[in-house]
């Protein structure tokens, strides 16, 4: 009896260990997976509940096949901002994790490509052959990781490469009004890094579709979208997505910069990426500060305009130079988010309304602009021609004003107005002619000697011409020297002066 109560015990346990094991390998197999129910539906935001583990930032896909971003973590609800259209969305539907934070797509493969704000192609090419993902919100870079601005980039433009200098990792605003060129600033430097190394976003937020077409449209026109990338999120885009454009367009450049590559970014414009984020948090029920903007919202603009910078070599060795945008009401600099992004960045171009009205092109009101860092950039033959002209142009708008009370002025006086006047006459510049350094150079040198004095001021667009054409065929040494970086030496100034008065001379 013994030995058989012995052996059923014995198979006893051998039968609830082989039960514990299948019991363990079927709690393994199985999966539990959290789903989130939503409750309320806005213009491009969700509410929901049941996702109690959640992160901020994480992707997360409702039953229509929608994409969503979690942005609010209550303890109650979750507040989801939706990466398209919410017409599909109802009350009711599931809401699923992903396991992953926003990201865009990143590589070699996005020059020359139109994507949207989650890095998908909308130009009808294909796909993106990249093997790269980069989630779209980074950290900045560390101090130690950045050195000084040193080197330039050029606009092309003669009022902004000589008085308001841009180096390459500075954050320089353009601000305005409406329809004062704004764009066309940006457009025309993107021009201009043709053949000059450096990569081109172009990021638009809010802006109207047909205005973005027409601008790709330019830049493939002049060979520029080879080494450019542009990304939409159009007015018509779902806010949220408005509000991850740029800094999906700041993911993407990263990876050039890192493999020290030199990026220039354009964000058209960060007024409207206020306001798009101001919807969100105020449907998303965030407390409402001045002018109903949250009270992150600089914070929201610094966190990205810091990812600007110029590593050091063992860090990529790269640098990313912004040009952010705003629009002012009014000409109203000091109102809320102007004021915001001006202390956040290195300087500002203002453009004045009233010079466009009066058909000065570009509108840049040198008074009211300043660089704080690209001077030290600027390379040496601007230095040495251009440096006082910035106060002497200031002081010459000044004069102006009370020459218009019809005040009688010294011979002196007069001759300083006639100079001033042919500075602003030589300032003037069209759309998407952009200038090279060493012509840029001869045009300043022979106005700031004074050779345009005489000439009247409509002929002054055919002299610059005709210092260009002259100048570039018959002294290609001082033009290396210039684009070198060298000082201009007093043989080649001497050079350049003698051969500017052989073109003015055919003009007169």
């Amino acid at each position: 009896m013994e030995n058989e109560s012995l052996h059923l015990r014995q198979v006893l346990e051998d039968t609830f260990a082989t039960y514990d094991s299948v019991l363990e390998t079927h709690t393994a197999e199985v999966e539990t997976e959290e789903i989130g129910i939503v409750r309320s539906v806005g213009r491009g935001i969700a509410r929901a509940d049941g996702l109690f583990n959640v992160q901020a930032d994480e992707l997360v896909r409702l039953s229509s096949g929608l994409m969503g971003m979690a942005f609010n973590l209550d303890r109650d609800e979750l507040g989801i901002i939706l990466l398209g259209s919410s017409r599909g969305v109802k009350s009711g539907q599931r809401v699923y994790r992903t396991h992953r934070v926003m990201d865009v797509p990143v590589g070699e493969g996005m020059l020359g490509r139109v994507v949207d704000a989650t890095g998908r192609p909308i130009d009808e090419r294909g796909a993106i052959r990249t093997h790269q993902r980069q989630p779209v919100e980074r950290p900045a870079a560390e101090m130690t990781m950045r050195v000084p601005v040193s080197e330039p980039l050029q606009t092309g433009i003669k009022v902004i490469d000589a008085l308001i200098p841009i180096g390459r990792g500075q954050r320089e605003l353009i601000l305005g009004d409406r329809q004062t060129g704004k764009t066309a600033i940006a457009l025309d430097t993107i021009i201009n890094q043709k053949d000059q190394d450096v990569i081109c976003i172009y990021c638009a937020i809010g802006q109207r579709a047909s205005a973005v077409a027409k601008l790709i449209e330019d830049l493939r026109e002049r060979e520029a979208m080879e080494y450019s990338i542009v990304l939409v999120a159009s007015s018509v885009d779902a806010p949220g997505l408005q509000f991850l454009a740029p800094y999906a367009a700041t993911t993407i450049a990263e990876y050039f910069i890192e493999n020290g590559r030199d990026v220039l970014i354009v964000y058209d414009d960060l007024t409207k990426h206020a306001r798009a984020y101001r919807e969100l948090s105020l449907l998303l029920r965030r407390p409402p500060g001045r002018e109903a903007f949250p009270g992150d919202i600089f914070y929201i603009h610094s966190r990205l305009l810091e990812r600007s910078t110029n590593l050091a070599d063992e860090y990529g060795g790269g640098s990313l130079t912004a040009l952010p945008i705003v629009e002012t009401e009014a000409q109203n600099i000091s109102a809320y988010i102007p004021t915001n992004i001006i202390s956040i960045t290195d300087g500002q171009i203002y453009l004045s309304p009233e010079l466009f009205q009066r058909g000065i092109l570009p509108a840049v009101d040198v008074g009211r602009s300043v660089s704080r860092v690209g001077g030290r950039a600027q390379l040496a033959a601007y230095q040495a021609i251009a440096g006082n002209l910035r106060l002497s142009y200031a002081q010459f708008e000044e004069l102006e004003v009370f020459a218009r009370f019809g005040t009688r002025l010294e011979k002196e006086t007069r001759q300083q107005l006639e100079r001033g006047e042919r500075v602003r006459e030589v300032l003037k510049q069209t759309q998407f002619d952009t200038i090279p350094v060493p012509e840029q150079i001869s045009i300043l040198l022979a106005v700031v000697e004074g050779q345009f004095d005489e000439l009247p001021l409509e002929k002054i667009e055919v002299a610059e011409q005709e210092v260009r054409e002259k100048v570039g065929d018959e002294l290609p040494e001082v033009y290396r020297s210039i684009e070198a970086g060298e000082k201009l030496s007093d043989k080649h100034r001497d050079d350049l002066l003698r051969k500017i008065k052989e073109a003015v001379e055919t003009v007169r």
